[in-house]
């Protein structure tokens, strides 16, 4: 690709952005974008095929990034000695959440676009997928319990679900209000012990 198509391409990525950022997926105006690009609609779909394949160029790199290192967290964990497993509750995750942390603000203007504006598109459920990721995993620490002789308490499903929700879109209403880096770091640090403290007060361990 030339230097010229890379400065067009750049251009509608710009325009993009602005109009899902203004609107939202399902009422941005693929007339606008093009308009406020500065090329024809004719130039336009000589690179992109929708509305919809736009928005994922913008957004699935720091989708996949985010949910691969999500789901790596809970796997690394899972794969531990069932033994040690109780003494690293949380710690493995902290990690993660600070990894992602630092990510999510390097790629600031894509999770704002997936948090707010992506609606209609398949990135609407990115933290409805983690939850239920938190919440299968939740499960299979359940059942290592069992097998450690210190079965957890009986917790509502519905609850697990209001939890793990609750967790991580506490975790996103930091990036939702640009919250400054370093203040980040010590409220995730000061979540990340609330919520561990408070699933192990629950499952009575």
């Amino acid at each position: 690709m030339g230097a010229e198509e890379l400065t067009t391409l750049g251009t509608i990525h710009t325009a993009a952005k602005a109009e899902f950022l203004e609107k939202g997926f399902k009422s941005a105006s693929l007339r606008n974008i093009v308009k406020n690009a500065g090329v024809t609609t004719g130039a336009f779909y000589g690179y992109y095929d929708s509305k919809e394949e736009l928005f994922e160029v913008l957004v699935d790199e720091a989708y996949k990034y985010m949910m691969t290192r999500y789901r790596q967290a809970h796997e690394q964990f899972e794969n531990l000695p069932i033994q040690e497993q109780p003494d690293q509750m949380g710690k493995l995750s902290q990690e993660c959440m600070n990894d992602l942390l630092i990510y999510t603000y390097e790629h600031m203007e894509e999770f704002h676009l997936i948090l707010r504006c992506s609606e209609g598109t398949k990135y609407a459920r990115m933290v409805d997928e983690m939850v239920e990721l938190e919440v299968q995993a939740t499960h299979k620490y359940y059942k290592v319990l069992e097998q450690l002789g210190r079965p957890a308490a009986k917790i509502d499903e519905r609850l697990e679900h209001i939890l793990a929700t609750g967790m991580l879109n506490a975790y996103f209403e930091m990036v939702l209000h640009e919250m400054p880096i370093e203040d980040a770091k010590v409220y995730l640090q000061e979540l990340c012990e609330f919520y561990t403290a408070g699933w192990l007060k629950i499952m009575g361990q």
